[in-house]
């Protein structure tokens, strides 16, 4: 069965915990199968250190009804805390272009926001689709040099065929395109877009009031012009 609709009443997307530990193999071989086929390298990580994740609830995990392995991310953490990236996205193949990864990426969104609701979230990606779940998350591109400086986040790029052009650029750019959530912008934005609309809606109430006085006004001017008109 090849890339089923999402029905919300069919799979559980939620935070990973022990009881999914057995998945871990499963998710680690089709993690380095997806690279392959892509031709783009992602950070490896061991089995243990997914399980890990699962045991931390810094990992989400999407299954079906009956408990088949749909879909998994997990959360790593740089420089304390200050950033946080959601990494290792990746769908079964009977799965994908079905909104699932839209459906876990958020929810690993979600969950860092929870955790880290203070840290800058960030990520780096070739793959258009996951650049435009991204941005309806609320990340904007950013330059390289806005992202962590934490050498074990930039390690994980060793493994990636286009590693050569990143250590030639002095890390300011690659193939992939970085990309950033700052909650105090976010929240900034938020601002500006909600006063924006308390003076639009200001305005516009002004506007009715000023047009209710003008077609008063009229309404009395014709009244003194015919006052028969007024009569029954």
């Amino acid at each position: 069965m090849k890339n089923k609709e999402i029905q919300d009443s069919h799979f559980i997307v939620e935070v990973a915990t022990e009881d999914h530990l057995h998945h871990a193999e499963t998710i680690c071989a089709e993690m380095e199968e997806s690279a392959k086929q892509r031709g783009t390298g992602i950070a490896k990580r061991s089995v243990v250190y997914l399980m890990e994740k699962m045991v931390e609830g810094k990992a989400i995990i999407a299954t079906t009804k009956d408990g088949d392995w749909v879909g998994f991310c997990y959360i790593e953490t740089w420089e304390h805390g200050k950033f946080v990236a959601n990494s290792g996205l990746i769908v079964s193949p009977d799965y994908r272009k079905s909104g699932m990864a839209k459906a876990i990426k958020s929810k690993a969104f979600e969950l860092s926001r929870k955790k880290y609701p203070n840290a800058k979230i960030i990520g780096i990606t070739t793959s258009l689709a996951v650049m435009k779940i991204n941005s309806d998350l609320g990340y904007e591109p950013v330059t390289f040099s806005e992202l962590t400086t934490d050498e074990a986040f930039w390690k994980g790029c060793a493994s990636c065929v286009n590693y050569d052009i990143l250590t030639r650029t002095g890390r300011k750019n690659c193939l992939c395109t970085g990309m950033m959530y700052n909650h105090e912008e976010a929240e900034k934005k938020d601002e500006e877009e909600n006063w924006n609309f308390l003076k639009e809606s200001k305005l516009y109430e002004r506007w009715m009031r000023i047009k209710q006085r003008i077609m008063l006004r009229r309404s009395d001017n014709t009244k003194k012009q015919n006052p028969e008109a007024t009569l029954v």
